[in-house]
Parts: structure tokens; C-alpha cells; sequence
């Protein structure tokens, strides 16, 4: 089975900044579209950033300019670099894998494979 595993969550404060990692296991990382989603306490879950064919990066509104999705393929690993966070942040994320490239990678349908989330809280 594939199997992704979050790390880098954390408590920081406003206007701080956290680097979340995403690691994968049991496929070929590199053929894979890899994604960021972030779910609050009563609502839903929110499309956050994705990576897809190595250059191609996809992001919310919401973070464009504070957030960066970045892979390495040696190391099966994606990134999240989280920079001016803000109290609405806090959520928890989560790691997507999937190779539907026909479906808009915003959408959790995109993925095949998801991961356990990192919590990240920030604080004003």
C-alpha cells in the first residue's frame, strides 16, 4: 500500500512560518501529483496548494504569496513553505496523492492517497 506521512506542524505565531514535509512510499513518487488540503474543526476541507508534471504548482487564493509547494523526487518528499501566517491557517493538513489528471487538482478527488495531517496552529 501506499503510505504518506506529514510532518512539520506546530504551534507558531502570527506572521511566523513552518515548513511541512510529505513523505511517500510504495509507488514511483515522481509520476504522482502530489497535493495540500487543510480542514478546521466544523468545516470542510480546503484546497490548499498542489504540484503537478515537476513545474507545474496550483494554490488557493488565501495563500498565494505566503505559501510555497516545492517536491524532491530523489527523496519522495513534498513540501509546504508556510511564511506570514495568520490565526485563519490553523487547521489541520493533509497530504494528497493521485494520478487523475483529468480532475482539477483543487479538487480531493484528484487524489488516490491520503496522508494522517500535521496540525498547524497559529496564534495572534
Amino acid at each position: 500500500q501506499v503510505q504518506l506521512v506529514e510532518s512539520g506542524g506546530g504551534l507558531v505565531q502570527a506572521g511566523g512560518s513552518l515548513r511541512l514535509s510529505c513523505a511517500a512510499s510504495g509507488r514511483t513518487f515522481s509520476n504522482y501529483a502530489m497535493g495540500w488540503f487543510r480542514q478546521a474543526p466544523g468545516k470542510e476541507r480546503e484546497f490548499v496548494a498542489a504540484i503537478r508534471f515537476s513545474t507545474m504548482t496550483y494554490y488557493a487564493d488565501s495563500v498565494k504569496g505566503r505559501f510555497t509547494i516545492s517536491r524532491d523526487n530523489a527523496k519522495n518528499t513534498v513540501y509546504l513553505q508556510m511564511d506570514s501566517l495568520k490565526p485563519e491557517d490553523t487547521a489541520a493538513y493533509i497530504c494528497g496523492m493521485g494520478m487523475r489528471y483529468s480532475i482539477p487538482p483543487s479538487d480531493n478527488q484528484a487524489y488516490d492517497h491520503w496522508g494522517q495531517g500535521t496540525q498547524v496552529t497559529v496564534s495572534s
